[in-house]
């Protein structure tokens, strides 16, 4: 390598550095951008070509390197629509766009980003302030069911009220029940004295299955406070459902009978004394001698035409699918494990949040929490290999591979955003080896040119 050749290699060295530089200051400028990855240099030395005796140094390339994949600290602001990712993955955004006409619009296809500073605008849609739309699958607020896919857009509409249809319940019975009659009855429901029976067993088959009122006093003295709770009608109407559990026969080794029992619900929200009718659901529980339900054999036992203070909540199923046993209970009573329902009144919406799955939620004034959309979440196997766009975004690109939809191992954190991931220590550290190499590479520009003039000098 002659003189000149040397100028040249400085001057690719102060390329180099100052290619650096700009990254540095780039990345300094945006310490404080939500959801910003900075750009590193890498540098590649450039030889000219030769056998390996007489090879020299040729000049140097910079070339950037993403840190796509190193994650920033993440903050909580307290903004229930703005979220972070917690692992790798980026969100799935689209820009509005705007036709001849005026009318508005979104971009066909997705960019990626992990500014999660997300706020719904005038239209009720999510867009962080960079001015990318959040993109996920919108849910029916009823069925829970995708109903399609695109930005996703928080409706303030009144949800509408939805009937009972399942009461979810587990609990475990007493092998004795603790009823008022207990001493003289074993605990045990018989016939009532007008000759009526109410029960249902394995051998008895169907019966009338109802209580009156005139025999209800002594019904609740020999049966145990079943499940309660408040179910709702297909128009939204509350309704206060009472129960009762009644043993109707013990097991009976000789005979091959087993303990079982009998659910009654009233047809009154008052249930005191006789007030009320009771009515059989219709359904045989029996129980092995170790406390395992043996019958019914499914989870799920329907409740026909259920009925109180003369509103009819109509067909409701009774889900078991928790466990329903008999095990001794010193208390002589029902212990619940679980015990809910489907319905709800109709409401508004009071606020939302975001879950740890994607999950975006709505808080109603009926206090139903109900899913409202999933957000999309993309991961790539070649993150680095992602394009940076403006305003925080990054486009797919043959180098990323193509996009994986779904979190991982990742999660969501809700009420928090990602803050950039540059540390400017070490930013400030990078600058003075930047300059300091730069500096150096004057110094052989200047010493090249003290040569070519000592050069020309010889010729005079």
């Amino acid at each position: 390598m002659d003189v000149f050749s040397a100028l040249q290699t400085a001057v690719s060295g102060l390329k180099a550095q100052s290619f650096s530089l700009s990254n540095i200051s780039g990345n300094i400028a945006n310490s404080q951008t939500t959801g910003y990855k900075r750009i590193d240099t890498s540098f590649v030395d450039m030889l000219v070509d030769g056998d390996a005796k007489s090879q020299t140094a040729g000049s140097v390339g910079a070339f950037s390197e993403l840190t796509n994949s190193i994650q920033g600290n993440k903050v909580s602001t307290g903004v229930s629509t703005n979220m972070a990712i917690d692992g790798q993955g980026f969100f799935a955004v689209r820009k509005k766009t705007t036709d001849a006409g005026g009318g508005e619009g979104f971009t066909a296809g997705n960019l990626y980003t992990r500014r999660g500073d997300f706020a719904p605008d005038k239209d009720g849609y999510l867009v962080n302030t960079a001015g990318a739309y959040l993109v996920g699958a919108s849910l029916d607020p009823v069925t829970g069911q995708t109903n399609g896919t695109g930005p996703i857009k928080i409706s303030n509409a009144v949800i509408p009220a939805k009937p009972t249809t399942t009461i979810t319940y587990s609990a475990n019975l007493p092998k004795s029940p603790a009823t008022t009659n207990a001493a003289s009855t074993q605990g045990l429901l018989s016939a009532f004295s007008d000759g009526t029976d109410a029960r249902v067993t394995p051998t008895n088959g169907a019966t009338t299955g109802s209580v009156s009122q005139t025999n209800a006093q002594s019904f609740i003295d020999n049966s145990i406070a079943g499940p309660a709770l408040t179910v709702y009608t297909a128009s939204g109407a509350p309704v206060s459902v009472q129960s009762r559990w009644a043993k109707v026969a013990a097991a009976d080794t000789a005979a091959g009978t087993s303990d079982t029992w009998n659910l009654f619900t009233a047809d009154k929200t008052s249930v005191n004394g006789n007030q009320a009718s009771w009515t059989n659901i219709g359904q045989a529980f029996t129980f092995s001698p170790s406390g395992q339900m043996t019958a019914p054999t499914g989870k799920t036992v329907p409740i026909s035409n259920l009925t109180v203070d003369g509103v009819n909540v109509g067909a409701v199923t009774l889900d078991l699918s928790g466990g329903l046993t008999q095990y001794a209970a010193a208390s002589g009573t029902v212990t619940t494990n679980d015990l809910k329902q489907n319905g709800y009144a109709s409401g508004t919406l009071n606020s939302v949040e975001v879950g740890e799955n994607g999950i975006i939620s709505g808080k109603y004034s009926n206090g139903s929490v109900i899913g409202l959309a999933r957000v999309e979440v993309a991961q790539f196997v070649n993150p680095d290999g992602l394009k940076p766009d403006s305003l925080g975004n990054y486009q797919q690109t043959v180098a990323s591979g193509e996009p994986i939809v779904g979190l991982k191992d990742s999660t969501v954190v809700g009420a928090n955003v990602e803050q950039s991931n540059t540390d400017i220590a070490a930013e400030f550290s990078k600058m003075i080896v930047t300059q300091q190499a730069y500096s150096a590479n004057t110094r052989v520009m200047s010493t090249a040119q003290t040569m070519i003039s000592d050069l020309l000098n010889v010729i005079r």
